[in-house]
C-alpha cells in the first residue's frame, strides 16, 4: 500500500474513533432531556448510562479475536453498520427500556469499531517510527472526541429534541462505511487456530461482572458480580495460558515495555474519568455554567493532549521513550495537584490549568499505545488492542467507582448540615442538597452556600489523590520500561531495563 493510501486509511480510522468517544460523552450532556421526556426510574437511568459500557467491556476480547479471524476491515465496517443503524432506532425509542437497548446495541457496535482502529493500524504501519506517529494522532482524536462531544451535545440540545445527540451519527457512520470500503486493506490472523467456545463465555461474563461489580461497588449485587467475576476471569486467564491458540493472548504480558504501556493507560483513565465528572458537576453546580459552557471550559485538556499527542513520538526519539512516558503521567500528576494547591475560593483560571496539563500529560498516552501495539506481532494485533481498549475501560470504571467515593466521603465529611434539613438528601450529592436549598427558599441559602464549598474541598482532595495515582504510576512505568526503547526499531521487544 502507498503511503498515501495508508495515511488516507488512518483519516478514517481517526475519525471513525472520534465519533464513537464523542458519542460516549453526549449521553452525559442529553441525559437531563432524556429523564425529563421518558420519566425513567432510578434503576432505568442507571442502566441507560451502564448499558454501552458493560456491552463494550464485555465484549473487547470476543470481537478482538473475531476480527484477527474473520478479517479486521470486516469487523470493522460491521462496526460502523450497526453503529448507524442503533443511532437511526433511537428514533422509535419512546420508553426507558427500548432506549437502553438501542444503548447497549450502541456499545456493541462501539465494541467492534475500537479495537479494531488500533488493530488495523498496527498492520497498516509496519515501519515503527510511522507507526508511532500514526498512533499519535489516533490518540489526539481521541481527546478531541471527548471535548467535542458535550458541546456538540449542547449545541443539538439547544436546537433540537435529545434524539439528534444520537441521529448525529448516522451521516457520518455512513461516510465511514463508503470511505472504509474503499480505502481500509483487509487483515487477519493467517492462522488462528480453534476458536474458545468456553474462553468467549468467560471472557464475557467475566468482564460484564467486573465492570458492573466496580460500578455498584459497596452494594450487595456489587460484591457477588465482583465474586463472580474473580472466579470467571481466573479461569478465562489459566485457559489463556494453558492453550496454543488462546482467546486473548495473555503472554503478551510478559513483555516490561507492553506491561507499561498498559498501567500508564490504565491510571490515566482511572484519574481522568473521576476528576472529569467531578469537574463537569462543578462547573455547573456551583459556578452555574449551562451545560454547553462547561463543554467549551473543558476545552483545555483537550487542547492539551491534541498538541502534544502528535508531538509525543518525535520527542520520544529525541529525548527517549521512557522519559515521555514516565514525564507524561508526571505532568498529569502535577494538573491533578493544582486544584489542591489553588487558592481558595477555587476558581476557573487554576482549574484551566490544571485541565491543559492533565491534557498534555495524556498526550504521553500516544507512547503507551505504540508500546503495547509494537509489543504484539501482527497476527496477534487484535489481543494486544482488546488489552489496551479494556485498560481504558476498566479505567474510566474504578476512577468513578474510587475516586469518587473518595471525593463523597470528604464531601459528607466536610458538610455540617443546618437544623432542620434532611441530612441524608442533603449528603447524598451536591445535586440533591441544592434542590432541598431551592426548596427552602430563602432559608436554604446558606445551605446551598455550604453543600458548593464542601463539594468544592473534595474537588481538591480528589485532586490531591489524583495526583499521587499519577506519581506511582510514573515511578511504577519508569521502573517497567526498558532503558532502552526505541520506538524507531524492535529492540525495545527484547531489552530489559
Amino acid at each position: 500500500m502507498t503511503a498515501g493510501r495508508r495515511w488516507a486509511a488512518l483519516a478514517v480510522l481517526s475519525a471513525s474513533l472520534l465519533l464513537v468517544v464523542m458519542d460516549m460523552t453526549i449521553l452525559n450532556v442529553a441525559l437531563p432531556a432524556i429523564s425529563e421526556d421518558l420519566r425513567p426510574g432510578a434503576t432505568e437511568l442507571l442502566w441507560m448510562v451502564d448499558a454501552y459500557s458493560l456491552a463494550v467491556s464485555g465484549l473487547l476480547v470476543t470481537v478482538s479475536a473475531l476480527g484477527d479471524r474473520w478479517g479486521r476491515k470486516r469487523m470493522l465496517i460491521s462496526g460502523f453498520a450497526l453503529f448507524g443503524v442503533a443511532s437511526v432506532a433511537v428514533v422509535q425509542a419512546d420508553s426507558a427500556a427500548e432506549l437502553i437497548a438501542v444503548r447497549a446495541l450502541l456499545g456493541v457496535g462501539g465494541a467492534m469499531i475500537m479495537p479494531s482502529t488500533l488493530s488495523m493500524i498496527r498492520n497498516l504501519f509496519t515501519d515503527p517510527r510511522e507507526r508511532a506517529t500514526a498512533l499519535g494522532i489516533w490518540s489526539a482524536m481521541a481527546a478531541l472526541g471527548g471535548a467535542l462531544g458535550p458541546i456538540l451535545g449542547g449545541l443539538l440540545l439547544e436546537v433540537f429534541s435529545w434524539h439528534a445527540a444520537f441521529l448525529v451519527n448516522v451521516p457520518v457512520m455512513a461516510l465511514a462505511i463508503v470511505a472504509g470500503l474503499i480505502l481500509l486493506p483487509e487483515s487477519r490472523n493467517p492462522a488462528p487456530g480453534r476458536w474458545d467456545a468456553l474462553g468467549t463465555l468467560l471472557s464475557i461474563a467475566g468482564m460484564v461482572a467486573l465492570v458492573y461489580g466496580i460500578k455498584h461497588f459497596g452494594a450487595v449485587d456489587g460484591w457477588l458480580a465482583l465474586t463472580v467475576a474473580v472466579v470467571t476471569l481466573a479461569w478465562f486467564v489459566r485457559r489463556c495460558l494453558a492453550r496454543k491458540d488462546p482467546l486473548l493472548e495473555i503472554r503478551l504480558f510478559g513483555g516490561p515495555a507492553f506491561s507499561a504501556g498498559t498501567v500508564a493507560a490504565l491510571t490515566t483513565s482511572i484519574a481522568m474519568a473521576a476528576m472529569m465528572l467531578l469537574l463537569a458537576q462543578w462547573m455547573q453546580l456551583v459556578m452555574g455554567y449551562s451545560p454547553l459552557e462547561t463543554g467549551v471550559r473543558m476545552l483545555p485538556a483537550a487542547v492539551g493532549a491534541f498538541v502534544v499527542s502528535p508531538l509525543a513520538p518525535a520527542l520520544a526519539a529525541r529525548i527517549g521513550a521512557r522519559t515521555v512516558l514516565a514525564g507524561g503521567l508526571l505532568v498529569a500528576g502535577v494538573g491533578f495537584l493544582v486544584l489542591f494547591v489553588a487558592p481558595s475560593p477555587l476558581g476557573y483560571g487554576p482549574v484551566a490549568l490544571s485541565l491543559l496539563l492533565v491534557g498534555a500529560g495524556m498526550g504521553s498516552l500516544a507512547i503507551a499505545s505504540a508500546v503495547i501495539m509494537a509489543g504484539a506481532p501482527p497476527e496477534k494485533a487484535g489481543s494486544a488492542a482488546a488489552i489496551e481498549e479494556t485498560s481504558y475501560e476498566l479505567g474510566g470504571a474504578l476512577g468513578v467507582a474510587v475516586l469518587g467515593s473518595v471525593a463523597a466521603a470528604v464531601y459528607r465529611a466536610h458538610l455540617a448540615v443546618p437544623d432542620g434539613f434532611p441530612a441524608q438528601a442533603v449528603q447524598e450529592s451536591l445535586g440533591g442538597a441544592l434542590r432541598v436549598a431551592r426548596e427552602a427558599g430563602d432559608a436554604g441559602a446558606l445551605l446551598a452556600r455550604q453543600a458548593q464549598a464542601a463539594f468544592t474541598d473534595s474537588l481538591a482532595v480528589t485532586g490531591a489523590a489524583g495526583a499521587a495515582l499519577m506519581l506511582v504510576a510514573g515511578i511504577a512505568v519508569w521502573w517497567l520500561t526498558p532503558r532502552a526503547l526505541d520506538l524507531s526499531g524492535h529492540r525495545e521487544l527484547i531489552e530489559h531495563r
